[in-house]
């Protein structure tokens, strides 16, 4: 039997009015009797790089001590501190290295003394230094998800997407002479370009989804209550019959979870369009009132947007600096802020400690979605690379030092997981970032105030 070489372009969409929706890897993609790592429809890694601010209580000599964040054992099969537990499940994927410090968030000068929440926002992925500023002269460094969206996500519908979910309260001129866009993203495409960061989920949505509307098509679908899929149906039925069953079955979870997270943010909508009173009456209207929805929204969004390779770098910063949030699912009402200036008391530590730990089992959410996503020859996990930390260490002190940093996922092989690697004293967290970048093709020598690779 002639068995065709002929195929699904990987870079197939369907369009329609207002929509421009990526496709998943579907066996149709990949040429008959070729293996997948040879043909060009191998899934390049994703990168999705996490934020939390306020350093951890594993930071801390109590944390340390007690193996909150930092597993004890050196190397495979390591055991897992209180605050990191949540994941657990994902042993195999982690990659968690510690010891190391950010100095490029220290001061460099007395004027700087004290403005560290004004700093690690914008240290965190460029391991650079910013430059104290009022005015829009901001200069730090391009940061690694922009390095390698600069060069593989060129041939994606968007080469990055930054997300958030807290807003920021000033805009301008900061404290300690520091300007407020340093705390307002992770994401700078070059030194003297910080990107913005979205808020809100519909916004998202319709960045990764939504490409080709205009302002007033977008309307006129929101205000009807159509689902962005409504304009490719046609496009859909033409696709499914060249398709085989497991494609057609790929294709149709994949919509469906696309249209489920629409449906979400409609119902999102029309709540807080209703009239009842809410908890963050400011917000927009897209951004649910519970924080941890708004947070497993926005992963959800990172993840089918990675499914369809509509973009294969997604940041998310999931609280900023200074915040005195309250987060009840933790376990403890203390505000975020407050609870970080624990005052070294094994007391305050475990309270921080618990707010940490929350905030991990998001993450876990997040990777357990990852997992159950088919990328090709593995899953959406198998070909990422996402990073979980902080460029402050122990925030009772604004410290710098012991910086929480994991890493979960294979990288389509360039991770192998299941190690924990302690680093040498007054090793630069910048190391870190370097080998990362490296190790998903992006040769480049330094990143920050970086020193030389690791070996993970």
């Amino acid at each position: 039997m002639f068995i065709t070489k002929r195929h699904i372009s990987r870079r197939t969409v369907l369009r329609g009015l207002g929509a421009t929706i990526a496709l998943p890897l579907l066996e149709g993609m990949v040429p008959a009797q070729t293996p997948l790592r040879k043909t060009a429809a191998f899934p390049k890694s994703r990168f999705a790089p996490i934020e939390v601010v306020h350093g951890s209580a594993g930071s801390t000599g109590y944390g340390i001590e007690k193996g909150l964040w930092s597993p004890k054992e050196e190397g495979a099969n390591f055991q897992f501190g209180d605050i990191i537990k949540p994941l657990e499940p994902f042993h195999d994927y982690l990659t968690i290295i510690s010891n190391t410090d950010c100095g490029a968030a220290m001061p460099m000068t007395p004027e700087e003394v004290g403005a560290d929440h004004f700093r690690n926002a914008a240290v965190f992925l460029t391991a650079a230094h910013p430059k104290q500023t009022l005015g829009s002269d901001v200069h730090c460094g391009t940061s690694i998800d922009q390095m390698y969206a600069q060069q593989f996500g060129q041939d994606t519908p968007l080469p990055s997407i930054q997300l958030r979910t807290e807003l920021m309260d000033a805009t301008g001129p900061c404290s300690f002479k520091y300007s407020c866009v340093y705390m307002e993203t992770i994401s700078w495409s070059s030194p003297t370009t910080p990107l913005p960061m979205l808020y809100n989920p519909r916004a998202a949505f319709e960045e990764l989804f939504g490409s080709g509307a205009s302002k007033e098509e977008r309307a006129e679908r929101q205000q009807l209550n159509r689902s962005i899929l409504d304009g490719v149906t046609h496009d859909v039925a033409r696709l499914e019959k060249k398709l085989g069953p497991k494609d057609r079955s790929r294709l149709t979870e994949y919509l469906d979870n696309v249209r489920e997270i629409e449906r979400r943010i409609q119902a999102i909508e029309a709540y807080n369009s209703s009239g009842v009173a809410r908890a963050a009456p400011t917000a927009p209207v897209g951004v649910p009132d519970s924080w941890d929805d708004h947070v497993r929204l926005m992963f959800d969004l990172m993840v089918a947007g990675f499914a369809g390779e509509a973009t294969r770098v997604a940041a998310l910063k999931i609280s900023k600096d200074v915040s005195d949030r309250v987060f009840p699912e933790s376990g403890d009402s203390t505000p975020f802020h407050s609870a970080s200036h624990h005052g070294e008391t094994p007391k305050g530590i475990d309270t921080l400690a618990k707010i940490n730990k929350y905030h991990v089992s998001l993450v876990a959410y997040f990777l357990d979605k990852l997992k159950k996503t088919p990328d090709g020859d593995g899953s959406l996990l198998d070909h990422s690379m996402v990073l979980y930390g902080s460029a402050m260490g122990n925030s009772n002190v604004h410290g710098h030092k012991q910086v929480p940093m994991l890493l979960a996922g294979h990288a389509s092989g360039a991770l192998k997981g299941n190690l924990h690697l302690r680093c040498k004293d007054d090793t630069p967290q910048a190391n870190i970032l370097l080998t990362m970048v490296n190790k998903l093709g992006v040769n480049v020598d330094t990143v920050g105030d970086s020193t030389g690779l690791l070996d993970f």
